[in-house]
């Protein structure tokens, strides 16, 4: 068991968790995405999905902690590499070279997670723990975007997540050692092809919500 604590401990063991929980979230977002397009069949699908989802009660719980435990140990540990990537090297370069593979994703990957966390709780706030008497899901998700400053704040949100991923995919399979030449700029488009679909996917539900108000 030492040997496990010692692991995680290192610098790998923690990117391995980043890479695992990140790979984990990456699913769940598609998930969650291939629910919420259901809202584009209007009032009665949507709804239908969501009551499908609270339908299944202790399960909903459990994946529910199992998501916040996820997401406690990507962001801790995120910020404790962040940290010590900084006490490695305590004074910036004077000129930011983007040459060599880094990439905008790569290079704000820090300050675009933190964003989303900021972004993640908000959107808890608004959809999750908002009163749900008497109304519908639905209407709770028509209602916010009908607010024309939360539509902006949302799709530059999902235009972060966006960036997130694009770096994000292709990293962690990177950690795990998977980044044989052959095959990783299959794996970099594969990124870039989720980022996209998970930026626009749900991108695009506000913009489609509010023009239909």
């Amino acid at each position: 068991m030492n040997w496990l604590f010692r692991t995680l401990g290192a610098s790998i063991g923690k990117k391995l968790m980043m890479a695992l929980t990140g790979l984990s979230f990456i699913g769940f977002l598609l998930a969650h995405l291939a629910g919420n397009l259901t809202i584009y069949g209007g009032n009665d699908l949507f709804n239908a999905y969501a009551e499908h989802l609270h339908a299944l009660g202790p399960v909903l719980t459990v994946m529910e902690w199992g998501l916040l435990t996820l997401a406690m140990v990507h962001v801790i540990t995120g910020l404790t590499l962040f940290y010590q990537n900084l006490q490695a090297r305590p004074s910036r370069y004077q000129v930011t070279k983007w040459n060599g593979g880094r990439t905008a994703g790569s290079a704000t990957m820090p300050y675009t997670g933190i964003i989303i966390l900021a972004f993640v709780v908000i959107h808890l706030f608004n959809f999750h723990f908002v009163n749900k008497e008497g109304t519908t899901i639905f209407q709770i998700v028509t209602e916010t975007f009908a607010n024309p400053l939360y539509v902006m704040m949302y799709a530059a949100a999902m235009v972060i997540v966006g960036l997130h991923v694009s770096h994000g995919f292709w990293s962690l399979f990177q950690t795990v050692g998977a980044n044989h030449p052959k095959y990783m700029p299959a794996i970099q488009i594969l990124g870039l092809f989720l980022s996209l679909v998970l930026g626009m996917g749900f991108g695009f539900i506000p913009v489609y919500l509010s023009f239909m108000a």
